[in-house]
């Protein structure tokens, strides 16, 4: 009697283990064949780069550690610039992304717009002289005729932060604003875009500082295009889209003051994540930096 029982419980048991090895195997084919539905796809470089508006902000300045890197292009209009080795200056802005006449990015692409954040350091570097035909990608600015400029010096470097410890949720969205980093080089002329827009802030730490507000377009400054710092390994999926973000920078002249907002800005990308948190405070002053495409070479997608 105890064999039989005995067997019988060794039958139950082998059963029960072949049950749980082909549930395990069936999750294992379900999670190849398809990810985790949390998972955020990266929007397309033309997409992503279409609705990208940062108005940028002035601070008051603050002097980082002694910082030095090396800097190649990753555009490629400008892939054949040499490649620089710059020093991180006072930094003088933080650009925050913001919408247009209510126009705001689609699903999907907003959750990677809203935590695009940059703090912008002066740097110099040489002089280039590279002339260039820009087109404006935002659809609300995309009938505006070309403008022929050129570049002149480096003058500042934006890298990516984050607002008073306030970030994405999802690690896809942090992983792929970690590595956006923009060289903003003076442009000539400085023609005005004579655009009146209504301006929206979309990360939710300045949107409860700053209401919507109505401000007119007027010179062109700089024009910010994409480089990579080295040490910094960017995932070929990630590269495919930043290696497009392209941002003229204009003034900007409103009736409505900003108010004086008070931050912590901590960096993210891997190559500065070990300076120290910044207390920065917005000084009122901004301008306006829209995503351009150089050369007729338009982002794909």
């Amino acid at each position: 009697m105890d064999r039989a029982r005995t067997g019988s419980r060794r039958r139950v048991e082998s059963t029960f283990r072949r049950t749980i090895s082909a549930a395990v195997a069936l999750l294992a084919v379900v999670f190849l064949v398809a990810p985790p539905a949390t998972a955020l796809a990266l929007p397309t470089p033309k997409d992503y780069t279409a609705y990208l508006d940062l108005e940028c902000f002035a601070t008051d300045p603050y002097q980082p550690p002694a910082t030095t890197l090396t800097l190649r292009h990753l555009n490629p209009v400008l892939a054949n610039l040499p490649v620089e080795t710059v020093t991180l200056g006072t930094r003088e802005q933080l650009c925050t992304p913001v919408a247009k006449n209510r126009v705001y990015p689609p699903n999907g692409v907003a959750d990677f717009i809203k935590f695009t954040d940059l703090a912008c350091y002066k740097i110099s570097g040489a002089t280039v002289n590279r002339a260039l035909v820009l087109s404006q990608l935002n659809p609300l600015l995309a009938n505006l005729p070309r403008q022929q400029v050129t570049l002149t010096n480096a003058q500042q470097l934006c890298v990516p932060v984050l607002k008073n410890n306030v970030g994405p949720v999802t690690r896809e969205v942090l992983e792929f604003i970690s590595h956006i980093d923009l060289k903003c080089y003076g442009i000539t002329p400085n023609n005005p875009l004579n655009q009146g827009l209504n301006l929206t802030q979309l990360n939710p730490v300045i949107a409860r500082a700053i209401q919507p507000r109505d401000v007119r377009v007027v010179n062109a400054r700089q024009l910010c295009v994409p480089v990579q710092k080295r040490g910094d390994e960017i995932p070929p999926e990630i590269l495919r889209v930043v290696q497009w973000i392209d941002l003229e920078k204009y003034d900007v002249v409103s009736a409505s003051a900003v108010p004086s907002v008070s931050l912590t800005l901590q960096h993210v990308n891997p190559v500065l994540r070990g300076l120290p948190v910044e207390r920065a405070t917005l000084l009122g002053r901004s301008q306006l930096a829209l995503p351009v495409a150089k050369n007729g070479s338009f982002p794909p997608g």
